[in-house]
Order: structure tokens, then sequence, then C-alpha cells
């Protein structure tokens, strides 16, 4: 069991969205921070690791794809990643998919999530 809390990134450029699914978290007992561009969350992990980072795939500029990439050259399954999209479709969407731990369509199910972030505390 952890003694320190489960710390989340959620990664969103819709601000509403990314705002949202933080305050469900932080009510489930999770430390959460928020970005709302990928070059934002590249900075914040920077400043300080986190568990899980759920990030959602398409955004302007470097999308959720190129996130994953990133997150998984520089720390490999130290971080659990989850992709987020409303478009299951995407291109994006697809290559997020097979890089990411875990996944799922927007709205995001909050009991799903927590089954995903259960192993985590």
């Amino acid at each position: 069991m952890r003694t320190e809390p489960v710390q989340i990134l959620v990664v969103d450029d819709s601000k509403d969205a990314a705002d949202a699914l933080a305050l469900m978290l932080r009510r489930s007992g999770y430390q959460v921070r928020t970005a709302y561009t990928a070059e934002e969350a590249l900075a914040a992990v920077a400043a300080g690791v986190p568990h899980c980072v759920l990030f959602d795939v398409v955004m302007p500029g470097m999308g959720g794809d190129e996130l994953c990439r990133r997150l998984r050259a520089e720390h490999g399954d130290d971080i659990v990643l989850i992709a987020v999209s409303g478009f299951s479709d995407d291109q994006r969407a697809k290559a997020s998919f097979r890089l990411a731990d875990h996944f799922f369509t927007k709205p995001v199910e909050p009991a799903a999530l927590a089954r995903v972030l259960q192993p985590l505390e």
C-alpha cells in the first residue's frame, strides 16, 4: 500500500474538461495537476514525475500521440499513461491507444477509470 497520495497529471486542451476530470479525481483522494497543452504537460512532468498521466489525444500543436511517445521514451513504464479521446477512429487516437497503458473514449466513465487507477494506490 502506498503511503503518499497517487499523483495524476490531467492533460486536455479543453480547460473545462481537464478541470472537471481533475475535480472528480481530487474528490477521490488523488493529488492532481492539470496542463492544457502537451508542452505544458512535458514541463509539468519535468518538474515532478507523476504516477499517472491521463491525456487527451487530439490537441492543437503536439497531440497526445506525440506526448505519449515522448513520455514513454523518457520514462519507460514508470508512468501509467492513459489516453482519452472523443474520436476513437482518428489516426492519432489509434496511435496513442497502442502506446498507452489504457485508453478511454469521452466521456470517461468514473467507475471504469477508478478500476484502472486502483492498482496505483
